[in-house]
């Protein structure tokens, strides 16, 4: 089956590619697809992410294992498409450039029959113009549930006791 997905770049302007590619291809496969639409280099780092339905961001699945140690950490080149992009999970995250922190949501739009000598991945649309920086983000802290507000940690920041625990 060939999975019809649009990747839109988390901006206030619409920037976004459609492609088609493939169920079966690994995450890996789809983000060399993604940094060719878009025009990366596609050098370096980046990770997908599960997601809800309402894009909060849930488990990685990276591009390289660089923890220390052998986890368990998921890699794009071990996961298929179909693996995490489904009819009833159709969204997930992408970021490339951990410095950069190009920030794309990517959602599944369709699902079709494989066409007979069409070449997979396939862009079949391309709106708005990349930015040369990546978007400002805006953060915006958490409340903490009435027990002070950060800048009230901040002030006991001397109460902390980081000598004895530092490794």
């Amino acid at each position: 089956m060939i999975y019809k997905i649009r990747i839109i770049l988390d901006a206030e302007e619409d920037i976004f590619r459609d492609i088609e590619i493939e169920d079966q291809n690994t995450l890996e496969d789809f983000h060399n697809a993604i940094t060719q639409a878009f025009g990366f280099e596609g050098s370096e780092m980046a990770s997908f992410y599960t997601c809800d339905e309402e894009w909060n961001q849930d488990e990685e699945i990276a591009l390289f294992d660089m923890s220390d140690n052998s986890s368990d950490i998921r890699l794009m080149n071990e996961t298929s498409l179909d693996d995490v992009l489904t009819e009833d999970n159709p969204k997930l995250i992408y970021v490339y450039d951990f410095l950069s922190m190009w920030t794309f949501f990517v959602e599944l739009a369709d699902i079709v029959d494989k066409e007979d000598g069409r070449v997979y991945p396939n862009l079949l649309f391309t709106f708005g113009e990349l930015p040369d920086s990546p978007p400002e983000k805006q953060f915006e802290a958490k409340p903490n549930d009435g027990e002070g507000n950060f800048d009230d940690l901040l002030d006991s920041y001397d109460d902390m006791d980081f000598e004895e625990n530092w490794n």
